[in-house]
């Protein structure tokens, strides 16, 4: 399986068949994914799949560049735009500022200063991904701050009658277990509800405490191989039962991660189980990692219906949730437990059209004496 780091997209758009043709090489041998258009009505047709950069020509056959790349930086404002002229002027210029472009090329132009520009328009792209992930973080880290806030506060005024009810339903079950058989049925389900009841707000109170109380980070050099099988292993029951095929799969060797196993296996449990309740029957979940110069990654793949793009910013927000029962905690532990591991999760669409959860986590550096880096 491929890295599931993608390349950096650029789209070229230019009425030179000629001209896409050679750029097309050029961009494609620097390491670029490219798509190209020949007009701006193409090109907003390419765009909808989504682009880093985008390279215009100023003159098009439909249109006036610098209006294509104003359109451009509307619908896709966290990527840019790069505006080439062969007839440069003032006026030009500053249209291509007013449209948001972030530079300006002459054509032809040298390709050592192509790449140089282009590359300079990716970092901007990355820097502003950057920083959403920073205040994406910093929100999430308010919201959970008041959670644990709530919880510390409110954790022993709910678990003390929550403990009471428990031992008290045990002591009538006891009693109607006294009962003719007869008699017990209709008493017995309905005490089985209420126990079931019990156990979920217990589980929902947990779920708080576990954001309330973060525990010391003590990693250890882990596995991942072992790890993953293991999971599918412990799942293997829940995906026969749901008729859906849960597959692992990790190339050797795969570099160790500093980690703690059981809050790694709590994080790989909770995403595929929840791939298993969004694929249908006759699907697929697949679990995998491998590595790149980014550090390990391990994906969660499924075929079910997806997350709508309007949801990933907020999957991971304390009480967001798309179920019908749910204390919509679930997601902001594993986001918790990975960023205190050091990485980072992104949410996404698998291969199969369903769902990827995507984790990166740093590699293990042994240190003198053991110590982990």
């Amino acid at each position: 399986m491929m890295s599931p780091s993608r390349r950096p997209r650029v789209l070229v758009v230019d009425d030179n068949a000629a001209f896409l043709d050679n750029l097309q090489e050029l961009l494609g041998d620097a390491g670029y994914e490219v798509s190209t258009a020949e007009s701006c009505q193409a090109a907003l047709e390419r765009a909808r799949a989504g682009f880093d950069v985008a390279l215009v020509d100023l003159r098009l056959p439909d249109g006036e560049g610098t209006a294509l790349a104003a359109e451009l930086k509307h619908v896709h404002v966290e990527s840019e735009v790069v505006l080439l002229t062969g007839f440069a002027t003032l006026e030009t210029a500053m249209a291509a500022v007013r449209a948001g472009a972030c530079a300006y090329l002459m054509k032809p132009c040298a390709p050592q200063d192509l790449l140089l520009t282009l590359e300079q328009a990716m970092r901007q792209v990355r820097l502003q991904a950057d920083k959403r992930e920073l205040a994406h973080r910093a929100q999430m880290t308010e919201k959970l701050a008041a959670v644990g806030t709530m919880t510390a506060g409110l954790s022993h005024e709910i678990r003390n009658p929550l403990n009471a009810a428990a031992l008290q339903l045990s002591v009538l079950e006891r009693r109607v277990r006294k009962l003719a058989e007869a008699q017990q049925g209709p008493l017995l389900e309905p005490l089985g509800l209420v126990r079931d009841e019990i156990r979920r707000l217990d589980h929902i109170l947990e779920d708080f405490l576990q954001l309330a109380r973060p525990r010391d980070f003590r990693p250890e050099p882990i596995e991942l191989e072992p790890l993953l099988r293991r999971v599918v292993e412990l799942l293997s029951g829940q995906a026969e039962a749901r008729k859906v095929r849960l597959e692992a799969s990790v190339p050797k060797p795969t570099s160790r991660v500093p980690a703690e196993e059981e809050r790694l296996r709590q994080v790989l449990i909770n995403l595929a189980l929840n791939a298993l309740e969004a694929t249908p029957a006759g699907g697929s979940v697949q679990v995998s990692a491998g590595e790149d110069e980014r550090g390990v990654w391990v994906t969660v793949d499924d075929t079910g219906p997806g997350i709508p793009v309007a949801q990933r910013d907020r999957i991971f927000e304390p009480f967001f949730t798309t179920k019908a029962e749910g204390s919509g905690l679930g997601l902001s532990i594993v986001h918790a437990i990975v960023t205190q591991h050091g990485g980072t999760m992104e949410v996404g669409e698998a291969p199969g059209g369903g769902a990827r959860f995507l984790l990166r986590l740093r590699k293990a550096r042994p240190a003198p004496e053991g110590v982990v880096e």
